[in-house]
């Protein structure tokens, strides 16, 4: 019996949302979800599988940072996915890339294949591809910002409920495509979702999320990887567990702490400066506003957003965990409708 296997990368997108099949050895049934955040261009995608290829059904994902994000699945075969990769690079659109994967498909075969991609073009553009071969029940969901895909299921209401999670779960930038693409992953588990599995929806799960600043090979801002053999326990909830540990070492939700409105807005020096690995950050509202607070490393590029959203008057404080982060200067920025302002922090380790 092949032991646990459990692979852990941390690292930081339209959304595209896809439950992924099998690969051409292993892999026949997969669900998944692949998505976009047009609002800071983070990309993403997370999925599961009754099989384990490789190093888990991770492998049907090909994340393009500031791009988009491909899902090959359904008897998956690494030469389909290297051709798809190769024209995202030269821009093709999803549906380009779905065109051409199916004229050439590598075993000359495509109707027994599975695709969902997205991107960033426009506020968003998805496609998805399912062959009239796949194992039933098969199909796919698309929205602008999304493509949900998936065969070897229970049924159509597996995606259905994926895809309502999705859509209606909330959050706090800049985790919130992350925290959605988790949700729609909860929205799959069900005993039996991919039918080939008894006890758990599936034996191999995974997540991924890339920031616009992550190199393309990796490593991404987030990448959880789940690999079980005869789990006693369904790997969402294994991947649930990891997904939590993660969120708790990069979120630090933002907290009033008066409930006097300021009479200006104002950016405090950050504390304690030097810091390592956390450090705290006040700033000051006297009118609603909607609110950015950006950090950025010496070269001016941008690390994470911490603070995306509209924000009632009032002094916030917000925590920024940076473990994951090398020593160095970094900037912080705030930014609403009408005040900006940057200060400077040292993180050293």
């Amino acid at each position: 019996m092949k032991t646990l296997s459990l692979t852990i990368s941390l690292t930081i997108f339209t959304l595209c949302l896809l439950s992924f099949t099998c690969n051409s050895s292993l892999a026949q049934d997969t669900f998944s979800i692949c998505a976009v955040d047009t609002s800071n261009n983070y990309v993403g995608s997370s999925g599961a599988s009754c099989t384990n290829y490789m190093n888990g059904v991770v492998a049907i994902s090909d994340v393009h940072p500031n791009v988009g994000v491909i899902h090959t699945q359904a008897w998956y075969l690494p030469q389909n996915q290297n051709y798809a990769h190769q024209l995202m690079l030269l821009g093709l659109s999803p549906q380009q890339i779905i065109d051409s994967l199916v004229a050439h498909d590598y075993e000359n075969n495509p109707t027994i294949r599975q695709y969902g991609i997205v991107d960033l073009i426009g506020g968003g553009r998805s496609a998805a591809y399912t062959g009239i071969n796949c194992p039933n029940w098969k199909g796919h969901l698309l929205g602008q910002t999304y493509a949900i895909a998936g065969n070897t299921l229970q049924g159509p209401w597996i995606l259905d409920s994926m895809r309502s999670r999705f859509l209606n779960t909330s959050g706090m930038q800049p985790v919130l495509l992350a925290i959605k693409l988790m949700a729609a992953l909860q929205g799959a588990k069900v005993k039996g979702a991919d039918i080939r599995c008894t006890s758990t929806s599936s034996l191999s799960a995974f997540i991924r999320v890339a920031k616009p600043t992550d190199p393309l090979s990796g490593p991404y801002w987030l990448d959880l990887h789940i690999n079980l053999f005869n789990p006693t326990r369904d790997p969402i909830d294994s991947l649930q567990t990891l997904f939590n540990h993660w969120l708790d070492s990069i979120l630090i939700g933002i907290t009033p702490i008066s409930s006097e409105i300021p009479r200006d807005f104002s950016l405090s020096q950050n504390y304690p400066n030097p810091f390592n690995p956390t450090t705290r950050i006040r700033f000051g509202l006297p009118d609603e506003s909607f609110t950015k607070l950006v950090l950025y490393d010496l070269l001016g590029r941008e690390v994470t957003i911490l603070v995306n959203e509209e924000l009632k008057p009032g002094s916030y404080e917000i925590q920024w965990n940076a473990s994951n982060y090398p020593s160095g200067i970094y900037f912080y920025k705030l930014i609403t409708n009408s005040f900006s302002e940057a200060k400077k922090m040292v993180l050293i380790k």
